[in-house]
């Protein structure tokens, strides 16, 4: 499975790629935002952190327009950013019509905000390269989110569609796991939960406990 960051922040992004197992970023305009940084720059400035260490890592931008012309103008924008660029849609009717639109001249594209089996179809139907059902704004509204990933993942293997699941709105390690086991091809979290995926109380106190014993050795070796 696939790992990526959502988020707009370069260190992190920085950080994360840094380790060598990143495989690209989701972002959107809001959390560019927050950084308080211009949004064309930020995302070239990701892309080249990105490729630097993988180069076939990608990034999301997300369009924000809402009529299929709007997004089709936006899309051909993002996509001349960088070859590496996916262009992040919502699952809407004007969202399938360009996403059906943009497939076709070989741009790439995210269908983002998904919440159900049904439209996960029209998306892969529409050519999008990437759906990315929300996980936790499902288990949020008291539904499952981890089985919509295992519906999705039927389908598609039923009839071959090419188009990656990408679990989104991860909270915890745990659904990253369980998104893992449920057939995602991408997982995409905060930084937060990107760090947790290293710790265990085990491996802490096992490490400790080799450093440990190793500079007991090392002082026993100094009084001989």
């Amino acid at each position: 499975m696939k790992i990526f960051l959502d988020t707009g922040n370069i260190e992190e992004v920085r950080k994360a790629a840094e380790i060598g197992i990143l495989d690209g970023v989701t972002t959107n305009p809001s959390l560019i935002a927050k950084e308080g940084k211009p949004f064309v720059s930020t995302l070239k400035e990701i892309i080249r952190i990105l490729t630097t260490h993988n180069r076939d890592a990608i990034i999301n931008g997300e369009v924000i327009n809402t009529t299929s012309e709007g997004m089709i103008e936006e899309a051909y924008q993002i996509a001349k950013i960088h070859r590496n660029m996916v262009v992040k849609i919502p699952l809407i009717p004007e969202g399938i019509k360009a996403v059906s639109y943009l497939s076709k001249k070989k741009i790439r594209t995210n269908v983002t905000l998904c919440f159900s089996s049904a439209q996960a179809l029209l998306a892969a139907k529409a050519g999008a390269f990437i759906v990315s059902p929300f996980l936790g704004r499902l288990d949020d509204a008291g539904h499952d989110g981890i089985e919509l990933i295992k519906q999705i993942r039927k389908i598609y293997d039923n009839y071959g569609f090419k188009t990656q699941i990408l679990a989104a709105s991860i909270r915890s390690p745990l659904q990253v796991v369980r998104a893992a086991e449920a057939g995602a091809d991408i997982a995409t979290m905060p930084y937060d939960v990107f760090e947790k995926l290293f710790k265990h109380p085990l491996t802490d106190a096992g490490l400790e406990k080799f450093l440990s014993d190793w500079h007991k050795y090392q002082e026993k070796e100094k009084t001989q």
